[in-house]
């Protein structure tokens, strides 16, 4: 198969490659970027996210892929998509989702990549709807999905404790609302 390799203005969205994930973890893996993600991943943690984001590659063809920044080739995170997994949710459903290091975080870098994997979940990947979870302390990841268009669907909400104790709530948007935003 051949990679994935995706660019908007500033980013590029491809593929994972053994040497990505060091500089991954070393940016994301800290307290304020893990804080509404159930905390700060040791070994097996680490290993598992990665073995589960090469797993939906392999058998979807999407991912939450990595966010590389043109002018440096930095690593900023990820960003992507996935079939959502979460036990409660809406399992199934196409997801999309990001985390970005700390320093990447209120210059417009996670709205540019979702944009992008919102436009490639509708044209490219056949998705008739998309979600994007989050518990609802975290305002800024609930709040570029509203920025996104998404809107809250209470009726998805649901308990999960993989984050910590809070309510995974969920946000959706269709192919004919992205559409309509977008034309």
């Amino acid at each position: 198969m051949a990679e994935f390799r995706h660019e908007t203005d500033r980013l590029v969205l491809r593929d994972w490659r053994d040497e990505d994930w060091p500089r991954f973890w070393e940016g994301t893996n800290t307290p304020a970027v893990m804080e509404w993600l159930g905390g700060v991943c040791d070994d097996a943690k680490r290993q598992g996210a990665q073995d589960r984001l090469l797993g939906y590659q392999r058998d979807h063809g999407h991912t939450f892929w990595v966010v590389e920044r043109k002018e440096d080739g930095a690593i900023l995170g990820f960003c992507g998509l996935k079939r959502c997994n979460q036990e409660g949710g809406p399992v199934g459903e196409m997801e999309v989702g990001w985390r970005l290091r700390e320093d990447a975080w209120g210059k417009g870098y996670a709205k540019e990549a979702a944009i992008a994997s919102l436009d490639l979940a509708f044209d490219r990947f056949g998705a008739e709807q998309v979600v994007a979870l989050t518990v609802q302390p975290n305002e800024p990841s609930w709040g570029l999905m509203k920025r996104l268009g998404m809107e809250h669907r209470p009726d998805l909400d649901f308990a999960n404790s993989d984050f910590g104790d809070d309510t995974i709530i969920v946000y959706s948007i269709s192919r004919e609302d992205w559409e309509g935003r977008r034309g």
